[in-house]
C-alpha cells in the first residue's frame, strides 16, 4: 500500500471505530500525526487511533507492538503508548490498526530538552527499567541491535552522501569514531529488550525534559548499545555522565564504545533526513537535522 492507495480522514476512523469498538464511537476524532509507518488520530482526549499508510511492514509492527507492550508498560518510569483494541482488516481498511493510550508532550525533535541532568536521569531510569532479558520468542530487531560490523556498508554509504551533499566538514574525525566502536568487543551477553527507535522524534518532552517514549515498532531483543546511543541523539552538552550514573548496570567501555557506533550512524540518516526535508524531497523531516548535527559534533569531540 502506498500513501495514494486509500485516504485516511477522520470520516473513516470515525467509522472504524463505529463498526470494531463502538462503545467508542461518540468520541471526537482528529488527526495527531502522519509518522515515518503510520498516521495517529486523537480519539477523545485519553485514546488515539494508529493506522498503517507508508510501508507495508507497519502491519507486523503494530501486532507486535498489541502482542508486547501491555506487559512491559508497567514496569517503565515514563508513559508509553499502551495498545487498548485491535482493529482488524475489514473491507473499510484492509490492514490491521491499533487503538492506544493517548501520552501528551511534544517530540524532542521540535522541542528539546532543558533540564538537562533531570532529563539524563529520566532516560536513564527508563532504558535502566527496559534493558531486562528478553524470553526466547521475543521478536528479533530486522537490523537493530545486532552486530554493529553488519551496517559498515550503510554507514559508508551514508557518510559518502552527507559529505558529497557538503553537510559534513571533517569526514575522517566521523570515520574515527566508527572505526573506534566497530574495533570494540562484541556484546556477549543475553539479549535485551530494546525500544530500537529512540530518535528525537520518538521521545516526548515537558516542562523541559522527558515526559514519554512512543513509537515501539522496533521493539526487539539485542545489544543494549543500540539504545545507549540515545544519549547523543537525544541530551544536551555534558550529560554523559549524567546519565551513566543513574544507568545500571554501569555499560563497560566497550559497550559504550558501541553506543557511540551507533549514535554515529543514526547522526547520519538524521543529518540526510533533515537536508531532504529542508528540500522538499520525500521522506525528509527538516527539524531531524540539528539535533543529528548536534549529535554528531559531539561525538566527534570523544575521539582524541
Amino acid at each position: 500500500m502506498t500513501h495514494g492507495e486509500i485516504e485516511i480522514t477522520a470520516e473513516l476512523v470515525r467509522d472504524l471505530v463505529r463498526d470494531q469498538h463502538p462503545d467508542l464511537a461518540d468520541r471526537p476524532v482528529r488527526l495527531g500525526a502522519r509518522g515515518w509507518d503510520n498516521q495517529l488520530w486523537r480519539l477523545g482526549d485519553d485514546l488515539a487511533v494508529r493506522l498503517p499508510w507508508a510501508t507495508g511492514s507497519a502491519d507486523a509492527l503494530l501486532r507486535k507492538e498489541h502482542s508486547w507492550l501491555p506487559t512491559l508498560a508497567p514496569r517503565l518510569p515514563l508513559p508509553i503508548p499502551v495498545p487498548q483494541r485491535l482493529g482488524e482488516p475489514s473491507e473499510r481498511f484492509p490492514r490491521p490498526w491499533l487503538i492506544t493510550t493517548w501520552v501528551p508532550g511534544t517530540p524532542a525533535d521540535r522541542t528539546p530538552v532543558t533540564r538537562a541532568a533531570d532529563a539524563a536521569k529520566s532516560l536513564a531510569s527508563f532504558l535502566t527499567a527496559l534493558h531486562h532479558p528478553a524470553p526466547s520468542d521475543a521478536p528479533a530487531g530486522r537490523d537493530r541491535g545486532g552486530p554493529l560490523t553488519d551496517r559498515t556498508e550503510g554507514f559508508a554509504n551514508a557518510l559518502t552522501s552527507a559529505t558529497d551533499r557538503g553537510l559534513i566538514n571533517n569526514p575522517d574525525a566521523v570515520r574515527a569514531v566508527w572505526h573506534d566502536a566497530v574495533t570494540a568487543p562484541a556484546w556477549t551477553g543475553p539479549a535485551l529488550w530494546l525500544h530500537a527507535d529512540l530518535h528525537p522524534a520518538n521521545v516526548l518532552t515537558a516542562d523541559g525534559t522527558f515526559c514519554g517514549v512512543i513509537d515501539f515498532g522496533d521493539l526487539c531483543a539485542g545489544d543494549p548499545a543500540y539504545d545507549l546511543a540515545a544519549v547523543w541523539l537525544l541530551l544536551p552538552d555534558d550529560t554523559t555522565d549524567h546519565f551513566y550514573t543513574a544507568y545500571q548496570p554501569t555499560p563497560d567501555t566497550a559497550t559504550m564504545r558501541r553506543a557511540r557506533g551507533w549514535a554515529t550512524a543514526h547522526a547520519l540518516g538524521g543529518i540526510l533526513i533533515g537536508d531532504d526535508g529542508v528540500h522538499g524531497r520525500p521522506g525528509g523531516k527538516p527539524t531531524w537535522g540539528p539535533p543529528a548535527h548536534a549529535a554528531l559534533q559531539r561525538l566527534i569531540a570523544t575521539i582524541r
